[in-house]
């Protein structure tokens, strides 16, 4: 197995094991506080793909080009997008599925809220067509349709999905840069100069 793919599943499991342990040890509305775990999410597809292409320059021996690294490092984001989404469809649909009720629940107080404010209803209706010959009830059984989709694991799975491989392409084409150009930029050069 190739050192960039097991810096990708190292990094997953290591993701894998803080998340489970914020279900154990988290109450309250703390437990659906989603910004530190996406932000060390983040930062674990990076250091994975960052470790693993550091190591994969260092064990080269012969010179490489630019798409070579970009591939290189995808192998580290790629299995660590597969399994962590993974996790997620797991994690929301038999781990902790209150999560997803909780935030269907806190997404109708806040439709609810907006629906009896007559200025808001009125911007509403202004700013979707279909809603302007449509009853509060209609507009509350879409708008709450659309929520139950959007809460569902099945979009967790899809969104973790593309989100984490566009961030995994950004990542790698930033790290291929920074890498030629400041870490590895003698490998760069030709011999004798």
């Amino acid at each position: 197995m190739k050192v960039t793919v097991k810096f990708g599943l190292g990094f997953a499991a290591l993701w894998i094991t803080y998340k489970m342990i914020l279900f154990y040890t988290l109450t309250g509305e703390a437990r659906y506080n989603l910004e530190v775990p996406i932000l060390i999410n983040v930062m674990c597809l990076l250091a994975s793909m960052a470790f693993g292409l550091y190591l994969s320059k260092r064990r080269q021996k012969t010179h490489t080009t630019a798409l070579d690294d970009i591939k290189s490092s995808m192998r580290a984001g790629v299995p660590y997008t597969l399994i962590v989404s993974v996790f997620l469809y797991v994690y929301y649909t038999s781990i902790d599925p209150e999560f997803n009720r909780h935030q269907l629940a806190e997404s109708e107080i806040q439709l609810d809220k907006l629906l009896n404010d007559p200025e808001q209803l009125k911007e509403l209706k202004a700013s979707n067509a279909e809603f302007e010959i449509m009853t509060k009830e209609e507009i509350r059984s879409q708008l709450k349709g659309n929520q139950q989709a959007m809460f569902s694991a099945k979009s967790a799975l899809t969104v973790s999905l593309l989100g984490m491989l566009v961030l995994s392409t950004i990542n790698s084409i930033f790290l291929t840069v920074v890498y030629r150009k400041l870490i590895f930029r003698d490998q760069m050069l030709p011999r004798g100069e």
